[in-house]
């Protein structure tokens, strides 16, 4: 009896609708929580893509860094080999091992470039083009390479709207994705296809792509790459933007990570659908330009050189081997030459000499007085001096806080004589 008393007591109390024996009802709370799991969902993405966001903002502040300061480095390697090749006959037998030298630097001055453009800093010449043309001008590089039994297919829209965007980088994008798709395909037969055209972009859509933070949505100008290659797994997809991770061997791993740099760079995003046995698909959005394209073979600011007149040229620059390299080529050019190790030191050899300098040579940064403040002391003192730029970033990068002062022209680190004279 005490037993079933005890028992009763603990129905009441999950009832509390209850008389011994009988039912006279029940009483249940229903809670629906759908919209909760939904919510706690929707923060998991929105903290993961946060998360995947500041990883790539900490690595391209990173691989910037990196690029610049390597560049000046090679302005030494690349501008010593280009001195010696100037002073060797081409008889010597020292002649080859220079060039290989030269050949080497540009190689490694290209991959730094890969490293600017991860860190959405490598955008140089913008025009605005149209990516159809741009893809037929490209087909027969593509076709010589991929695989002998890769096919390429393009399904191009007809009257494509033109995009702010530069030719060159967007030519290494098509390149890069379509030897990654005859990759993928490997030894046996299978089809790339490239495809442009419209598409809208809503906000569902902008968490499942790698999109710039500035990215909006609306309709937006798409170049399509698929493959019927070997596909990539979840995992794989994950960490293919990642520098450096590569599932080929070792030396590679830039290529992808440099393109969604390029493409974040023009204010557009990359979208990427994959399936094992099934094929890849990358798909880049990238922002309409009002009016029409500009013809892509239309010479790019081109120059005649001179030989030099002579004068006093002033390089201020906080690197020792930029500075001897550089010094050794303007002699040869026959120019007086002078040097500062800093802005604070050119300033003040400007000023001792503000009369007799012809032109300046200003590296952008440097620890005590960067280019830009040397650049503003140094046209106080006589505004009508030449100051040409030097830098291991990109010329956009650089030139973008000397808007409207009138610079004389920028070069970009590393360099050879001949692009310096």
């Amino acid at each position: 009896m005490k037993t079933k008393e005890i028992e009763l007591k603990r129905i009441r109390t999950l009832t509390a609708v209850m008389i011994v024996g009988l039912v006279i009802g029940v009483t249940s709370l229903v809670q629906d929580v759908t919209g909760l799991k939904e919510a706690e969902a929707e923060k998991e993405r929105m903290q993961k893509k946060l998360q995947e966001t500041q990883k790539l903002e900490s690595l391209g502040i990173l691989a910037g860094g990196i690029a610049h300061d390597f560049n000046n480095l090679l302005t030494g390697i690349l501008g010593n080999a280009s001195l010696a090749r100037m002073r060797l006959p081409d008889s010597s037998p020292g002649m080859r091992f220079v060039r290989q030298i030269e050949e080497a630097a540009t190689r490694a001055a290209d991959l730094c470039s890969q490293m600017l453009a991860y860190s959405g800093k490598g955008r140089f010449v913008v025009r605005k083009i149209d990516l159809n043309n741009l893809i037929r001008d490209t087909t027969h590089l593509l076709e010589l390479s991929i695989s002998k039994k890769a096919s390429l297919k393009f399904e191009l829209q007809e009257r494509l709207p033109a995009t702010m965007a530069d030719a060159t980088q967007m030519r290494q994008i098509v390149m890069n994705l379509v030897i990654n798709a005859s990759e993928a395909i490997g030894d046996g037969q299978g089809e790339i296809t490239l495809k442009t055209g419209v598409q809208k972009v809503d906000s569902r859509f902008l968490e499942l792509g790698h999109f710039d933070d500035d990215f909006r949505e609306g309709d937006y100008l798409t170049l399509e790459v698929s493959d019927t290659g070997c596909g990539m797994d979840e995992a794989t997809r994950e960490k293919i933007f990642d520098p450096f991770f590569t599932t080929k061997f070792t030396g590679r791993g830039l290529g992808l990570a440099a393109a969604l740099g390029i493409v974040r760079g023009h204010g557009g995003g990359v979208h990427v659908y994959s399936e094992p046995d099934v094929g890849t698909t990358f798909k880049l959005f990238l922002p309409f330009a009002e009016g029409e394209a500009e013809t892509l073979d239309a010479p790019e600011g081109a120059s005649t050189s001179q030989e030099a007149q002579g004068g006093l040229v002033l390089i201020v620059d906080d690197e020792d081997t930029v500075r001897t390299v550089t010094e050794e080529m303007l002699l040869m050019f026959g120019f007086e030459v002078d040097t500062a190790v800093d802005g604070e030191d050119g300033v003040r050899r400007f000023r001792e000499q503000v009369d007799r300098v012809s032109l300046v040579l200003l590296d952008l940064t440097m620890l005590n007085m960067d280019g830009e403040e040397a650049f503003r002391e140094i046209r106080k003192l006589r505004d009508d001096i030449p100051v040409l730029l030097m830098s291991g970033f990109n010329e956009q990068e650089a030139i973008n806080r000397f808007a409207g002062l009138g610079l004389a022209g920028f070069i970009q680190k590393p360099f050879k004589s001949e692009e310096l004279r």
